[in-house]
């Protein structure tokens, strides 16, 4: 059976709950233009070399929110009303 509660507050709620929130968080990188030094253009499979090399060595996660996460919550109604007033808390 799955349990529905608010992830901010704990407070419990059914499946078809009219005061059951879902709010979803996309945090990305707001890439620009990227730019290259001439070393890098002249030699591009170095420059993808030591990306690559970097990459093995770092950890999955921190790579994962340095450029796109989801999050999902559940939220009850007073909740949902204080995260509308103060989004970033």
């Amino acid at each position: 059976m799955i349990r529905y509660e608010c992830d901010k507050c704990g407070q419990s709620m059914g499946p078809n709950d009219s005061a059951r929130y879902i709010v979803k968080l996309e945090i990305y990188a707001a890439a620009g233009n990227i730019e290259m030094s001439d070393d890098a253009l002249a030699n591009p499979a170095d420059e993808l070399a030591n990306v690559l090399d970097a990459l093995k060595s770092a950890d999955p996660d921190d790579v994962e929110d340095q450029t796109y996460r989801c999050l999902r919550f559940d939220l009850c109604d007073e909740c949902r009303k204080k995260l509308l007033a103060e989004p970033l808390g």
